[in-house]
């Protein structure tokens, strides 16, 4: 996971670059065999960042004449070079698919330089003009989904009081917050938002102290934005309280309150790739989208959302898909400021992009 995302800048960059590449059709992948390299910085089975990542990966494995090679817990050090080398010229991988922010520079771009004829597609939106043709971002607007889990959290929780483990106030972070937020709102004008950041993505002891001082708060729902979750949901299913996922599904951590969960969808990307590669088509240097582009999704619903939850949830889906915004009027910081007199309609336009504050409901700081 990034320790800083500047999506700003990697949308402007974008423009008309940018391409939502889909799943294509098997009879559109080519006869000669296409070996792909994934690199994971962590465990693929840590109910995380990475584990998302390999549940798209299993996508790939379900194409015809695609061969796929990983490695797991390969830090973002020289060792990642070695792994990538290791791929291109022992396995003959010709797309390369680095998933850890710190693998970009000067790893990816350093590789791309040297293998001009193997694709490197790295899961995070810095790549900009100048950087090697044969290299390439992709990334995915997880906020659409944390939108819709606070549209179930709204009407699964009865006291209202919703709690927020994150990692850093950054923008990536304070988005999907925000749009928790939001969607709460919808289905409980009264709810509110109560965040503590932990300071890192992967802290288990103060990820657990976060969750139970903010049971101890009042919040009878918890949902995060760390590496690996787990630790989040379990202690919020021990403390008795229901939960919300991120990053991949955690429905089997908490049988009794898990709600629902926002999680990537990496495999339509990734997927699509294979495709574009198998019909000679040059991949795009700039990828991204969300529930209207198939790349983002909800975690099926646990015992803990309710028959109500469930339906508004589905109904706020269904709007997602179609484009609908997430934002609908004035928006205002915690301090009750106007950040935004009016919100855009577009879920990707930059005022969205540049957040750097707590929407009002949200109790916690930037500072």
């Amino acid at each position: 996971m990034p320790a800083s995302f500047d999506r700003r800048r990697f949308l402007q960059t974008s423009g008309a670059a940018a391409l939502a590449v889909g799943v294509l059709p098997r009879a559109a992948i080519a006869a000669d065999p296409l070996t792909i390299g994934i690199v994971y910085v962590g465990a693929r089975d840590d109910f995380g960042w990475n584990q998302a990542h390999a549940v798209g990966v299993k996508a790939l494995r379900e194409l015809p004449n695609v061969k796929v090679v990983e490695e797991e817990n390969v830090p973002e050090t020289d060792a990642v070079s070695k792994t990538m080398e290791s791929m291109i010229n022992l396995d003959g991988a010709k797309l390369i698919l680095p998933t850890s922010f710190g693998y970009w520079s000067p790893f990816v771009l350093d590789e791309a330089k040297a293998n001009p004829d193997v694709q490197f597609r790295h899961a995070a939106p810095l790549w900009k003009e100048g950087d090697p043709k044969n290299s390439g971002s992709y990334f995915a607007f997880l906020d659409q989904a944390h939108y819709v889990d606070g549209v179930a959290a709204g009407l699964a929780s009865k006291s209202g009081k919703l709690g927020f483990v994150a990692a850093k106030p950054i923008g990536i972070v304070l988005r999907n917050i925000n749009s928790f937020l939001a969607g709460a709102r919808t289905t409980n004008p009264n709810a509110t938002v109560q965040v503590i950041f932990t300071g890192d993505w992967s802290l288990p002891v103060r990820e657990a102290e976060a969750t139970n001082a903010l049971v101890d708060a009042g919040c009878d729902l918890i949902t995060c934005h760390v590496d690996g979750p787990k630790v989040v949901i379990q202690t919020a299913e021990s403390r008795g309280v229901k939960s919300c996922g991120h990053n991949a599904d955690q429905s089997p951590l908490a049988p009794k309150g898990f709600v629902t969960g926002a999680e990537y969808k990496w495999g339509t990307i990734y997927t699509g790739f294979a495709g574009l590669i198998a019909k000679g088509q040059p991949l795009p240097n700039i990828t991204f989208g969300g529930y209207d582009r198939d790349m983002v999704q909800n975690s099926p619903y646990g015992a803990g959302a309710t028959e109500p939850a469930r339906k508004a949830a589905d109904a706020a889906i269904a709007k997602l898909r179609t484009g609908a915004p997430i934002f609908t009027t004035a928006i205002k910081d915690n301090n009750g400021k106007i950040v935004l007199a009016n919100a855009p309609k577009d879920n990707y336009a930059e005022p969205l992009n540049n957040m750097d504050y707590l929407v009002e409901g949200v109790i916690g700081s930037t500072h």
